[in-house]
């Protein structure tokens, strides 16, 4: 459940973040605010730490020093309401492989407590195309099929704050376009979307806002139309290795 806070006001702020594993610093001093409306892309070559920044972001990690904030609060504090405000997909799909597609949705529509869960799971089941493959097992599935499942997962609860990590990996042309189109809309509809893709030109389509991240560091946060891309080498058909 969301805290009683005015819908502009549920921001997610990464406040001097670092995170270190061992001696090495995956990301340091990172500063980074997102707000409902927002559409950032997260652009940096392998090992910039994009990955690592979301998973702070989604709560699936904690930083080395630093704090992130959902509502004003340490998300830590707020785990409930974070949770049922933020929709996560990464590489890792975090589903069940010994579950079906639809037992998978079903259990994580459960602990969002979700009172129209079977509606819902029949909405992301028909939006990405798995209504033939509900009952398959998980581990049954392609990498591409199992991004698709992952994709629904994330969206099952209709996150205020959508957070996804290389999301195209893996997806045919079809299943693509649908989330293009669905990454256009939610800005639209009053909601936060922060993605990364080793695609700059795929990304620059879809966001209004360039983080650039470079070995841990932010070298650009701001309008995407202002990005100084020669000074960061980035240009518009660059592909950056995916962390």
């Amino acid at each position: 459940m969301l805290p009683e806070t005015p819908r502009a006001e549920l921001r997610l702020e990464v406040r001097g973040v670092s995170k270190f594993f061992g001696d090495h610093a995956a990301l340091r001093e990172v500063q980074l605010e997102v707000s409902p409306g927002d559409a950032v892309l997260l652009y940096g070559a392998n090992g910039a730490g994009k990955t690592t920044l979301l998973r702070l972001m989604a709560s699936l990690a904690r930083p080395t020093s630093g704090e992130v904030l959902f509502a004003g609060r340490d998300i830590t504090q707020e785990a409930a309401a974070a949770k049922s405000a933020i929709g996560f997909a990464s590489h890792a799909t975090l589903l069940y492989n010994e579950l079906s597609v639809r037992e998978n949705l079903e259990f994580f529509g459960m602990l969002f407590g979700l009172k129209d869960l079977q509606v819902r799971v029949d909405h992301e089941l028909d939006r990405f195309g798995l209504r033939d493959r509900e009952r398959v097992l998980v581990r049954e599935l392609s990498r591409g099929l199992q991004q698709r499942v992952s994709l629904a997962r994330a969206l099952l609860h209709d996150p205020l704050f959508l957070l996804l990590d290389e999301p195209f990996t893996g997806l045919d042309r079809r299943s693509t376009e649908q989330l293009e189109a669905l990454l256009k809309q939610r800005p639209e509809q009053g909601k936060a979307v922060v993605f990364s893709t080793h695609n700059f030109q795929q990304g620059a389509a879809l966001a209004q806002r360039l983080v650039a991240l470079e070995a841990g560091r932010v070298r650009y946060n701001g309008p995407l139309v202002q990005a100084p891309l020669e000074a960061l080498g980035i240009t518009p058909d660059t592909e950056a290795m995916h962390a």
